[in-house]
């Protein structure tokens, strides 16, 4: 049987959006373990413009030691999705800055294109000397002057089935802070076996993430 392309695979979960609940740490959905940390990984321009196009261009998970492999989806996929509209102090929408007047996405300043939501990637990540493919699917993206972020769910393949969520705000003082949210739990009987490594692992990304957002000024 042939294996549908990345792009077509639907997410493996059912709680699509889930890491948006502010109750999130109390009623996860059923069956997964929930996580969330806040940190404060810098303060000003600088460090908010590099914080938040790193994460747009998936430089967070390369800093980390991960490969990212971005699937090239059709834009009839791209167009269908949805993403929040942001709003300033008086309620008025606020046009994305990561996007251009016609809706495509812009660019970092290595010439990586912006994610969007629908977008597919496979992302390998080393254990000592093997790796194993994690295919993701972004599935929502926050774009407002001082809140961005972005949320992937698992896809068929991952080792977890769940999502996870990083969001960056930039608060009155200039001070930076990363928020990661996640529900999760083993994909497969076989993960489940070695369940403990996996959240090792995850503590151990997430404080990549961390320092990998908090590093040098590019």
């Amino acid at each position: 049987m042939t294996k549908l392309p990345l792009w077509e695979r639907p997410v493996n979960y059912g709680a699509v959006g889930a890491t948006q609940a502010p109750d999130l740490l109390q009623y996860p959905p059923a069956g997964f373990r929930p996580l969330e940390r806040r940190v404060r990984i810098g303060h000003g321009d600088a460090r908010w413009t590099y914080a938040w196009t790193q994460l747009f261009t998936w430089g967070m998970q390369r800093l980390s030691g991960m490969k990212v492999d971005v699937s090239e989806t059709p834009g009839e996929v791209t167009a269908l999705t949805y993403t929040p509209v942001g709003f300033n102090t008086e309620g008025i929408p606020v046009q994305p800055s990561t996007v251009d007047s016609s809706g495509d996405a812009l660019f970092g300043p290595d010439g990586t294109p912006f994610l969007r939501p629908g977008d597919t990637a496979n992302l390998v990540i080393p254990f000592g000397p093997f790796s194993v493919g994690a295919p993701v699917r972004v599935v929502y993206v926050i774009d407002e002057p001082n809140r961005k972020g972005f949320a992937y769910g698992t896809l068929p393949g991952h080792p977890e089935s769940g999502e996870e969520a990083w969001l960056l705000e930039r608060s009155d003082d200039g001070s930076v802070w990363l928020t990661i949210r996640a529900f999760s739990r083993p994909s497969t009987s076989l993960w489940w076996m070695v369940y403990p490594m996996l959240r090792l692992s995850q503590d151990i990304y997430t404080r990549r993430y961390e320092r990998a957002l908090a590093g040098t000024v590019e």
